[in-house]
């Protein structure tokens, strides 16, 4: 299984307000259902992603998009 990082996009005005950071799970055909499945809980559980998409290619390789929004947290002192 292969976790990869992606930023959202930055570059339109509109939507600064509204900033996601995307994770991408790559799934092998090789690889059991059931293990995909309770890394995705995992990631929604303690990270906070949501699922976004899905995508199921011929071969039986899965690919996952998960996203969350990107906290700005200002500083206080």
């Amino acid at each position: 299984m292969r976790e990869q990082f992606q930023s959202g996009s930055l570059k339109r005005e509109r939507d600064y307000a509204r900033q996601f950071e995307y994770l991408v799970l790559t799934v092998s055909p090789v690889e059991p259902l059931r293990e995909a499945r309770q890394r995705l809980t995992e990631h929604a559980e303690y990270g906070k992603w949501e699922l976004t998409r899905t995508v199921i290619y011929t071969g039986g390789a899965r690919r996952y998009w998960l996203r969350r929004k990107v906290m700005k947290v200002a500083r206080t002192a």
